[in-house]
């Protein structure tokens, strides 16, 4: 048996041959000992290394996990560029180009191992963060998280350029008219979705990162109403049916017609596609959607400071709800219950202003019993709670990973339909309100490591686009935070999008 230590020594001799010679010695020396941990690691199959699969080069794709000898997907469930940017500095890349959703790479080619990831930032590897637990999720194969690192300094591009990022992106109108249908369906709403340009044929959609924003605007401009569903899938019919003549589809959701959405050069045909080739775009439309608008002036009416003992605080720390270091002052400190966080509450309240109920996206047989709360959480990542300083850079956030979903209030006339008690039916009824008051647990941002200043508040509802809507412009509330050593104020509110 020739020894493991041995096609290291052979992976490194031809990864070094590679390395751009101007490159000085120390650089070299550093680039063979990344080269060789990477390959070790790997080798000896240890836990909580991750891979990149299904890009086409070594520095993108989607991520895998490796937990008790088994490779695993990763849910893109809160998934953001602080994850993003563990992944690449752990895998030994020089930085991260952008972080993907929705199976952008292809549907997860594995079971889920992590769901609803919470980092920080500071972590060395993707496994030193909150997560739900090895294997629990709720997630279909079309979640998969990836990201695009930067690539190494002396990596080899090929021509023509497969980097996505490389690879220019604009609206088709400006050179040519770009039909749209539906087909495979059992119905005129439903299907597959082709497009053609002048004197071109029909074809299908590369599905790569398909989602609920692309699909509204193909909804919107066949005059089906809203997107009730995106599929990445063969269901309705795949490439063997209608071959692919688009790819790199990506909409902000506000466009009239799909032309008005960044796409690749349709007349080089399908630059880039991952994933199963199988799988293409579709669409289920609706008339009826739910609209969700959440209520600043609520936000800025009921924000305070509160320093709260960890000894009340238990049930939110089983939810991730606190900073990472309260979780290191849990681990080192044996009277840990006496220590305080100091929490930014507010009281978050969105209405129902579409024509159709919102109800979770999974299956009620699906809920998840949280012991402490006496009740199901049928929704996870509902809302997100971030703070900005004044550059942009992320400081601080709240993490209400799971929700349960009711009608609080509603309009005069209006009967409440949704309650969480006795495991009933959950959702949000047109014309009624979900209410999160500010004494609910992870009601909250922990803002015990904040330095006092000036900083953006953003709030946002649905934040990850994972149930539809009429719109997502009004999802989230950005606002200014002045925060001094004595108390918060949220000022200066306005609605904006996840």
């Amino acid at each position: 048996m020739v020894p493991r230590l041995w096609y290291v020594s052979v992976l490194w001799c031809h990864l070094a041959a590679g390395i751009v010679q101007h490159r000085s010695l120390e650089d070299a020396r550093l680039e063979r000992q990344r080269l060789v941990h990477k390959y070790i690691k790997a080798l000896n199959k240890e836990e909580g290394a991750i891979r990149l699969v299904g890009g086409d080069n070594e520095y993108e794709g989607n991520i895998e996990v490796l937990h008790n000898g088994k490779w695993g997907a990763i849910c893109d469930d809160e998934w953001d560029a602080t994850e993003g940017h563990i992944v690449c500095r752990q895998l030994g890349f020089p930085g991260m180009r952008r972080y993907t959703h929705s199976g952008y790479f292809g549907p997860a080619r594995r079971r889920f191992w992590m769901d609803n990831l919470f980092c920080e930032g500071h972590e060395q590897e993707l496994v030193e963060c909150h997560f739900e637990g090895w294997g629990e999720n709720d997630c279909e194969p079309g979640e998969a998280a990836g990201v695009e690192c930067d690539p190494p300094e002396d990596a080899l591009i090929p021509e023509p350029l497969l980097r996505n990022e490389d690879i220019p992106k604009f609206p088709i109108h400006s050179r040519s008219r770009l039909y749209v249908q539906l087909r495979g369906g059992r119905e005129r709403n439903e299907g597959r979705v082709e497009v053609r340009l002048d004197g071109g044929r029909w074809g299908s959609i590369c599905a790569d990162g398909w989602g609920l924003l692309e699909a509204n605007v193909v909804c919107r401009q066949l005059g089906l109403g809203y997107a009730r569903e995106a599929f990445q899938t063969d269901y309705f019919g795949g490439s063997n049916v209608s071959r692919p003549v688009l790819s790199g589809s990506e909409c902000y959701g506000n466009e009239t017609e799909l032309a008005d959405c960044l796409h690749h050069d349709p007349i080089r045909g399908v630059v880039s596609c991952h994933g199963s080739r199988q799988h293409v775009a579709a669409v289920i439309c609706d008339y009826s959607s739910p609209d969700l608008v959440i209520d600043y002036l609520e936000i800025e009416q009921t924000a305070h400071l509160e320093d709260r003992p960890m000894l009340l605080m238990q049930c939110a720390m089983e939810e991730n709800c606190v900073a990472s270091e309260a979780y290191q002052i849990q681990r080192d400190d044996p009277h840990w219950r006496y220590r305080t966080r100091r929490l930014l509450k507010f009281t978050a309240a969105a209405i129902n202003a579409g024509n159709a109920d919102f109800r979770p996206f999974k299956e009620k047989s699906q809920w998840e019993w949280h012991m402490c709360h006496m009740h199901f959480h049928s929704m996870e990542v509902f809302a997100t709670f971030d703070i900005f300083d004044l550059s942009g850079r992320k400081v601080a956030q709240g993490h209400k990973a799971s929700f349960c979903l009711e009608d609080s209030t509603c309009l005069p006339g209006v009967s409440k339909k949704y309650n969480c008690a006795n495991y009933g039916d959950q959702g949000i009824s047109i014309n009624c309100s979900d209410v999160y008051l500010y004494n609910l647990d992870c009601q909250w941002v922990d803002v015990t490591d904040l330095s006092p200043g000036s900083y953006i508040l953003k709030i946002a509802i649905n934040p990850e686009f994972k149930v539809s809507e009429m719109s997502f412009d009004n999802n989230a509330a950005i606002c200014d935070l002045i925060y001094t050593e004595n108390y918060a104020r949220v000022q200066n509110c306005q609605l904006a999008r996840p």
